[in-house]
């Protein structure tokens, strides 16, 4: 086999392994991409709670897990436990992580049953303010946002992550070799492994 051949043959080896290999690696998609590009991503919970009627308006990512949910005449409103969150991973499975609680407006939920407390989600929305309430003995200040999109994830998410390897392993091998001692044997190894 010629040379151009094996190189041929090695980058086709190759391109189909990435391609398999981020396809394997490609989950759902939590944020639609055109939310994704309207986040901002400098605003953190700790900022949200601090001020939230100088972010009105912004659009934020979070995450939580719901407390309550009730129908109110503009929709759905959810009160949430904050908790850390990426744009692709779900919210940190741990409660003693979070940073406090907040309120969310979905006007388009109109069953508040389909999110039972202890449903974790990924919500991207807009800062609208405050509103202060009782809770338990004392009075707290919830910073509210408007849900301009709510991912929910599946009870078994924190299961199945625990199972599943972390990091993507692969490597590739490409060699000439010649032998003999008139040297007129010769050859020519390729391999791919992910």
């Amino acid at each position: 086999m010629s040379t151009l051949k094996c190189l041929t043959l090695f980058r086709r080896l190759v391109a189909s392994g990435l391609l398999c290999a981020a396809t394997a690696c490609s989950g759902p998609q939590v944020i639609p991409s055109e939310l994704e590009e309207q986040i901002d991503s400098s605003v953190s919970f700790r900022d949200i709670q601090a001020s939230p009627q100088s972010l009105q308006g912004k659009t934020v990512l979070l995450g939580g897990e719901v407390l309550a949910a009730k129908r109110v005449q503009e929709g759905t409103e959810l009160e949430i436990l904050q908790l850390p969150v990426t744009t692709e991973d779900p919210p940190a499975e741990r409660r003693s992580e979070s940073q406090g609680r907040f309120l969310a407006l979905d006007r388009t939920l109109t069953d508040p049953a389909s999110l039972p407390p202890g449903t974790r989600l990924t919500l991207v929305g807009a800062v609208t303010g405050e509103e202060t309430r009782r809770l338990d003995e004392s009075t707290y200040r919830y910073p509210t946002v408007e849900a301009k999109h709510m991912y929910v994830w599946e009870p078994d998410v924190y299961r199945e992550r625990s199972r599943r390897p972390v990091g993507l392993f692969g490597g590739v091998g490409f060699g000439f070799g010649s032998g003999g001692r008139s040297g007129s044997f010769g050859g020519v190894g390729i391999g791919t492994g992910f």
